[in-house]
């Protein structure tokens, strides 16, 4: 379902424009070049969200992907540059991807330590270990619950 969750989440997006705000599409090229700098490949479903919205927020709900053509050298939203600096400066290992904040202290990720079809849970963690927590069974069902719960707000 995570193809069709990802679908309905970008339905969503368009009929409530006027609250969303993403950087926009960015190019295979860069997508790759991400991976690289992350030494780890996208499930389908957020390399879709990356090719087709980048990165932004809806109704306040914000999600981290890749911001411009420098993965690496910025800040928040970026994710590939979230992912990197948490790698260094705590105990987070090279499969998850940080994708968004929880607001208390802790972060979404995809755990990519585990696939199904090529798709990973999405995850809190909090630095310590053992620190996660999962809340989706892939990006796609993610992203639109979290959509959904922002919209309605």
């Amino acid at each position: 379902m995570s193809m069709k969750d990802l679908q309905d989440a970008f339905e969503l997006i368009d009929q409530n424009a006027d609250q969303a705000y993403f950087s926009g599409p960015k190019s295979e090229e860069l997508v790759k070049q991400a991976e690289e700098a992350l030494e780890i490949t996208f499930p389908p479903s957020y390399r879709e969200f990356l090719r087709r919205l980048g990165c932004g927020d809806i109704a306040g709900q914000e999600f981290y992907g890749i911001v411009n053509g420098n993965v690496e050298n910025v800040s928040v939203p970026n994710g590939i540059w979230l992912t990197l600096t948490e790698r260094k400066s705590t105990s987070l290992s090279r499969s998850p991807i940080i994708i968004g904040d929880t607001g208390d202290g802790g972060y979404y990720a995809i755990d990519r330590s585990v696939t199904t079809d090529g798709e990973s849970p999405v995850v809190e963690w909090w630095a310590g270990p053992n620190a996660q927590i999962a809340v989706a069974q892939d990006f796609g069902e993610f992203f639109l619950r979290m959509i959904s719960d922002a919209l309605e707000e």
